[in-house]
């Protein structure tokens, strides 16, 4: 069951991440951005970085030498940490973003995919098979890192591209207040995704040493 949801998930998210790029790169072009800053543009969000991460997780440990040439990618902490970033993804974009637009066709396809299938994938896979007991506490000092850096790139980017990623975070119109709140409002979320799952981690881990004894 856990090689087939991580197969799953890796054929899933390349494919929603190539088709992504295949429709964002000419639509921002069309929209006034050059190639090389429809490309960043594409790398500016969170659930493309993300969903690059479970990819990462997946292939090095269905590779042969994955463990070789990703190998930070196979331990528990990352494994854990993608899981918990993958949470917020589905989380954030299914309960403020969705309702925002209405994206239609390979868009609609793409954003189902990224926001919800995959994410979906990859913490079952890591529940089956990826969680094992060895998350520390330390880890979410660790873990959190990531989301502060994305969100002073995204910030310190938003001046002179004159664009943000998600509206939450845009200053010129929200003002600093609401976009302080926000950022530390789904920073909490993260680290309560955290916390569970180091508990979920834990708990698992312990299920299986009994399991083996």
């Amino acid at each position: 069951m856990g090689r087939f949801l991580q197969t799953a998930g890796l054929v899933v998210g390349l494919i929603a991440l190539a088709l992504q790029f295949s429709i964002t790169i000419p639509a921002s072009m069309e929209a006034g951005r050059g190639l090389f800053g429809s490309i960043v543009f594409y790398f500016s969000f969170f659930t493309i970085l993300t969903n690059i991460g479970a990819v990462l997780v997946h292939t090095s440990l269905l590779s042969s030498n994955g463990h070789v040439w990703l190998p930070a990618f196979a331990g528990p902490r990352m494994r854990a940490g993608v899981a918990v970033s993958i949470t917020l993804v589905f989380i954030v974009y299914a309960t403020l973003l969705a309702r925002l637009w209405q994206p239609q066709g390979p868009f609609l396809l793409c954003d189902v995919l990224l926001h919800y299938v995959t994410p979906v994938l990859f913490v079952l896979w890591w529940l089956t098979s990826g969680a094992d007991g060895k998350t520390r506490w330390s880890d979410i000092s660790w873990w959190v890192v990531y989301p502060i850096a994305y969100l002073a790139y995204a910030l310190a980017r938003a001046p002179v591209a004159g664009e943000v990623p998600y509206p939450f975070l845009d200053i010129a119109r929200n003002g600093v207040e609401s976009v302080t709140i926000a950022a530390l409002a789904i920073t909490a979320l993260f680290v309560a995704i955290c916390v569970v799952a180091i508990f979920v981690d834990h708990g698992v881990g312990r299920l299986r040493s009994k399991g083996i004894r």
